[in-house]
């Protein structure tokens, strides 16, 4: 879309194979790195790191069609604004940790914010990925519009997998109308309350696109039409209070208080009707309860047994990196090496990882 952007672009293209060539032939392990926004949750670890921020700028945006195409090293904000003034916005509200957070680095962490089970999760929203192999080949995957495909959706299965399938260097996402207006609420309620009125939300408020409990109020975002808003705020205005979107904001990008408790921090993604886990430690309830974040000092044999026999997985967001994805079986952790020795058989990509479940 850019003359000069594009320039820059292919300028950087040619310096990644370049580098790629040499760690291939010095059979050098590659971490990729793109904002460098997650890499407290997994640091660059190889002798050899490759920044993808350089590859940036908008390749395509077409409105009408709902669907932008960019660079994996494209600020997220710089989409996020340009799509504002057409109206639009990402659906999957992702989280960020600072303006230097990028589409590509969205698209492979692969996490999604509060409104997850309103508005489907990343890797339901990504068309089409460019992806770069071990040869510096750059394949392309998927395309602009939704469709079916024989085999695997490679669009969809690099969503999430940090890297380890191969650098994403171009992405194609479904974009959405922005809302036309937005409501925030809260009001406190016990945890026993708050469950069974999240249990009922779903079916009762269509603009539902937020609802969170913090351990004293419920919190209940709605987005939509004006009227839908309207309508769904009014039947809560005698129990609730109105509140800014800051709590929505910063709970998406992890920066609320709760947060920075000094206690190893877990995600608990789980069934949304699972009973309370007899897990010591502070909880927030997001998700309408199907995510669940435990600031504890419980050990991870304890915490990890305790969501599978919920019916889900729990994953650790500190310095113990060994126990992200704890949630795989063994079949699901065979099929998952397969796949990734089809796409990078030299094991060049981030080798001490592997790819979070969402």
């Amino acid at each position: 879309m850019d003359g000069v952007q594009d320039s820059l672009a292919r300028d950087a293209l040619a310096d990644i194979r370049a580098r790629l060539a040499r760690a291939l032939a010095d059979r050098q392990p590659v971490s990729l790195r793109g904002g460098g926004t997650h890499d407290f949750l997994r640091p660059p670890a190889g002798p050899v790191v490759l920044a993808l921020s350089s590859y940036a700028g908008v390749i395509a945006y077409a409105p009408s069609e709902l669907v932008i195409v960019a660079r994996a090293g494209t600020p997220l904000i710089e989409i996020e604004t340009l799509l504002a003034q057409h109206g639009q916005c990402l659906a999957f509200e992702a989280p960020r940790c600072s303006a230097q957070s990028t589409l590509g680095g969205v698209i492979s962490t692969g996490l999604s914010g509060p409104a997850r089970p309103y508005t489907a999760s990343v890797r339901d929203h990504v068309l089409g990925v460019g992806l770069l192999n071990s040869q510096g080949e750059l394949l392309q995957f998927g395309g602009r519009v939704m469709k079916n495909v024989a085999g695997y959706d490679v669009s969809r299965l690099v969503t999430g997998a940090w890297g380890v399938l191969g650098p994403i260097m171009e992405i194609a996402v479904r974009v959405v109308p922005a809302p036309a207006t937005e409501r925030c609420l809260r009001w406190p309620l016990s945890l026993e309350a708050a469950r069974a009125w999240m249990r009922e939300a779903g079916g009762r408020f269509s603009p539902l696109t937020g609802l969170c409990h913090d351990g004293e109020y419920l919190h209940v975002r709605f987005s939509g039409s004006a009227a839908a808003v309207a309508a769904a705020a009014e039947a809560l205005m005698n129990v609730a209070i109105e509140e800014t979107g800051d709590f929505w904001r910063q709970l998406r990008d992890w920066a609320l208080p709760f947060f920075a408790d000094g206690r190893p921090l877990w995600r608990l993604v789980l069934p949304p009707n699972a009973p309370n886990l007899a897990l010591s430690g502070s909880w927030l309830w997001d998700w309408g309860g199907a995510q669940r974040w435990l600031k504890t000092t419980a050990t991870a044999v304890e915490i990890t047994a305790c969501a599978t026999a919920a019916g889900g997985y729990a994953s650790a967001f500190d310095a113990n990196y060994s126990l992200l994805n704890s949630g795989l079986t063994a079949v699901q952790r065979a099929l998952q090496a397969r796949i990734r020795h089809s796409f990078d058989p030299h094991q060049m990509f981030n080798p001490e990882l592997s790819p979070q479940d969402d």
